[in-house]
């Protein structure tokens, strides 16, 4: 059974509230018209984090723009953005070669190093078992007097299912160590992924037993690609990974829109960096349906980047030990279990090295907040512009210095459009419900009923709130444009794939101006492709950036 099974949907307008219409259909293209709404620029700084070091491992003081070569796919680009921050405290900081626009909200100067660091907690409940993930959070909690003043943390967690944020951003030590015992509270299904593993490796035992002149009983043992079942049992293993990796990502989204130095403390159960070498038990041939860890880990790695989040990733199961211990996620042998820790210990390497980070091993899962602290406290801020707009393509990213220093820093990043990013923080508005920022909207439900072919029919009411919207004058009325997206979850959490989250343009005018305060009263018919039992809607207005989300429990028939 796959973690995450996605719920097509697809929804119809009905009808707007009294007062309200459509708008008018677009001018024909060959119809020169000037937009209300105006032109949105897209300003951008590529911000990144650099600890340089010299050959003994120190770390190095002192130093300016010039000591600094950055190339992205190789070709120089100009250090537009400098600062030293150093014990937390922003130590040089130069002036932007090319001032930009005081009123473009997407460029922050490189001295907001000064409003501390930002922790965002994901704890991965749904490859990890209590008493190690326990650990680590209590450790984590008595550790919290590390923390500056300056410095804040959000916490959320992920069972296989939904996201659950347990607290938003916060320097209140007080309520920090009240959400992560709320986290300790949580139930983990890390035994359930045991039991998979072990029933798995069982049949594999079974299969390669020999019969008359040593001819194993499954013949396909003998050959270098995967059989039935390692292929059955990788495909699932693998969606589980993506399931987490995607949660991770979506907790990100919510969580990125943060001033200063973001890192993600990424409390992972365990998850192997090469699934087909892991249903091989180390060997076998490439399969297609199996991509390697670099595919499946750079979603998480290229949203990092992309938001400005070193991940420091933690290693929740810490050292492997066979025993008879039921909960144990060792394998019996020696041998597997060494494998079984590389491959956990290689996905933290990755994800560590990707984005600037380090990776907290075996004893170091007790001292994750201090030893990320203490990594974090002295580093270079360098920010350039891209020459180019948001093109959707990833790219490489070198920091070069003088002989004898030695630079870490993230490898890359996504350069997504204006519209890509803001597709990615509403689907982690739908995934959560809500997040920072967001306005409440009335929802209300109408009967479900079944459609043709499989689907569901749901009428959905909103409450479009006017403080979200931005109404300009057009032609003697009002006018509001704003972008709808959906998405329905199975009892097991399954959200809408990316690719399936429809995205419904809506553009509403009125003869008289609507009240600030009150609501636009909106209908449509929702058709899900499958169960599912609970809705989230997420309202978009493009030019205040602004986001109002509903969430409401389903009753299929």
């Amino acid at each position: 059974m796959r973690a995450r099974r996605p719920v097509a949907a697809v929804a119809v307008a009905l009808a707007l509230a009294p007062g309200l219409q459509a708008a008018p259909a677009p001018a024909p293209a060959d119809t020169p018209t000037q937009s209300p709404f105006g032109e949105q620029i897209d300003v951008r700084v590529v911000n990144v984090e650099v600890v340089v070091t010299d050959s003994d491992g120190n770390r190095v003081a002192g130093l300016s723009p010039a000591d600094f070569a950055l190339r992205v796919d190789g070709k120089p680009v100009t250090v537009e953005y400098f600062s030293e921050v150093r014990e937390g405290r922003v130590q040089a900081a130069s002036p932007p070669s090319t001032p930009a626009p005081d009123d473009i909200a997407a460029v922050r100067p490189i001295s907001a190093a000064a409003s501390g660091t930002n922790y965002l907690v994901f704890v991965d409940d749904y490859f990890s078992i209590s008493p190690q993930r326990d650990l680590v959070l209590q450790a984590m909690r008595r550790d919290l007097d590390a923390l500056g003043a300056g410095d804040r943390m959000a916490v959320v967690a992920f069972d296989g299912g939904r996201l659950t944020p347990i607290a938003g951003w916060t320097s209140s030590k007080t309520d920090l160590a009240l959400a992560l015992e709320k986290a300790r509270e949580r139930p983990t299904h890390g035994f359930n992924r045991a039991v998979e593993r072990r029933s798995f490796a069982n049949d594999q035992t079974l299969r390669s037993e020999t019969v008359g002149d040593d001819t194993p009983l499954d013949l396909l043992q003998r050959t270098g690609d995967l059989t039935g079942p390692q292929s059955a049992y990788g495909r699932e293993l693998l969606a589980q990974i993506e399931a987490t990796v995607d949660a991770a990502s979506a907790a990100m989204r919510a969580f990125g829109d943060a001033p200063g130095r973001k890192v993600l403390l990424l409390l992972a159960g365990g998850w192997p960096y090469s699934v087909r070498t892991a249903v091989r038990g180390g060997t076998g041939m490439p399969h297609k349906d199996l991509p390697e860890g670099d595919r499946v880990l750079r979603p998480l790695a290229d949203t990092a980047n992309l938001l400005g989040f070193t991940i420091y990733p933690v290693d929740v199961p810490g050292p492997q030990y066979s025993g008879p211990d039921a909960e144990s996620t060792a394998p019996t042998d020696a041998a597997s279990v060494m494998f079984a820790e590389q491959q956990t210990e290689d996905t933290l390497l990755y994800l560590a090295a990707a984005t600037g980070g380090r990776p907290l091993l075996d004893g170091k899962r007790t001292a994750a907040l201090t030893s990320a602290n203490e990594d974090t406290r002295s580093f270079y801020w360098l920010g350039f512009v891209p020459s180019w707009k948001g093109d959707d393509r990833p790219h490489r990213l070198d920091v070069e210095l003088r002989p004898g220093l030695r630079a870490r820093a993230r490898s890359g990043f996504l350069d997504l459009s204006r519209q890509a990013e803001t597709t990615m923080r509403l689907e982690s508005a739908l995934l959560l419900g809500s997040f920072p920022g967001a306005v409440a909207m009335p929802i209300q439900i109408g009967e479900p009923r079944k459609g043709r072919h499989g689907r569901f029919e749901v009428p959905v009411t909103l409450g479009l709130p006017v403080d979200v919207m931005t109404v300009v004058p057009v032609d003697n009325k009002f006018a509001a444009r704003l972008e709808l997206r959906f998405a329905a979850s199975d009892r097991r959490g399954g959200t809408s794939t990316a690719d399936a989250i429809p995205v419904f343009p809506l553009e509403l005018l009125s003869e008289a101006a609507p009240k600030a305060g009150g609501f636009v009263r909106h209908q449509m018919m929702i058709q899900l492709k499958g169960r599912a039992d609970h809705l989230v809607v997420a309202v978009y207005d493009p030019l205040s950036d602004r986001v109002a989300t509903a969430e409401a429990d389903l009753a299929m028939p």
